[in-house]
């Protein structure tokens, strides 16, 4: 089991830094929720560890590999072993739900074999597994396009597995959901991370999602670590302290309108609300 270490990690843009000589360790299997208001610099930071953007300072590493030095194919491997999801579901709606899961398998390929789109049975049989555990099979046929945004994230989460990742990083994948659809969702990486074994690190702006359901909160502020420990030790009085309040009173208006429920209720409205559309 290996782990994930940021050393004095910095990224600026212009004068602005919207990561601040960050230096945590996430060990393996860890669920670990990243908080803060708006501009603090939790998609900055995913965004490092997976490399879409490169750090101005300090160094990623995992286990003996620094990540930040990687280039060419080694940096595609790093890409598909901490696979990302993303706000906006980044799928192709006009391609069927199981042919964007397909698309995960893609980063096991050379360049002429991705552009030509052809699976196996075995990355099928795969796909349809992944599908399954996220409750999207009566689903795979539809095209992407004509599911709800809850749907949608989690084929998102389904493509993203059938990378096989060892690292998982969402950045905000419930902001645009309702209660119901954000449950099903924070669900399924929940899912992965305690059968497969997975790191995940999400990036959530409700305090309430992150108790329930991360083993470790981290907190940020002007892009600098402010708190980090277990997510039962971040009560409202150091979230005050934190982000004083003003910030203890957004964090609870978000609550109210994006909170989780309790997953039988949550999971029962999500599944009997949502409409099948018609191809």
């Amino acid at each position: 089991m290996t782990q994930l270490k940021l050393s004095n990690l910095s990224r600026r843009f212009g004068n602005t830094a919207a990561v601040n000589s960050v230096t945590l360790e996430i060990e393996p299997g860890q669920f670990v929720g990243v908080i803060g208001r708006s501009g603090a610099g939790k998609s900055t930071l995913l965004r490092l560890l997976n490399r879409l953007i490169d750090p101005s300072d300090g160094q990623i590493f995992y286990g003996d590999v620094e990540v930040s030095r990687l280039k060419g194919k080694a940096l595609r491997q790093w890409r598909r072993d901490c696979a990302m999801i993303f706000q906006q579901f980044n799928l192709v709606e006009r391609l069927d739900v199981l042919t964007n899961v397909l698309i995960g398998c893609l980063s096991n390929r050379g360049f002429f074999s991705s552009m030509a789109m052809h699976f196996t049975d075995e990355e099928r049989a795969m796909a349809i597994r992944a599908l399954d555990r996220l409750g999207m099979v009566p689903q795979a046929l539809q095209r992407a396009g004509t599911l709800s945004g809850g749907q949608q994230q989690r084929v998102a989460i389904a493509k993203a597995l059938v990378q096989n990742p060892k690292i998982v990083l969402a950045d905000e994948p419930i902001a645009s959901l309702d209660p119901a659809n954000a449950t099903l969702v924070m669900e399924g990486l929940k899912q992965i991370n305690k059968e497969d074994g997975i790191t995940v690190l999400v990036n959530l702006h409700t305090l309430d999602t992150a108790r329930v359901y991360c083993d470790r909160i981290i907190a940020m502020r002007s892009g600098r670590v402010m708190f980090d420990g277990a997510a039962q030790d971040l009560t409202d009085d150091v979230v005050k302290d934190i982000y004083g309040l003003e910030g203890l009173q957004e964090f609870n208006e978000a609550v109210t309108s994006t909170s989780v429920k309790t997953r039988p209720a949550a999971i029962a409205a999500a599944e009997s609300a949502i409409p099948i559309p018609a191809e």
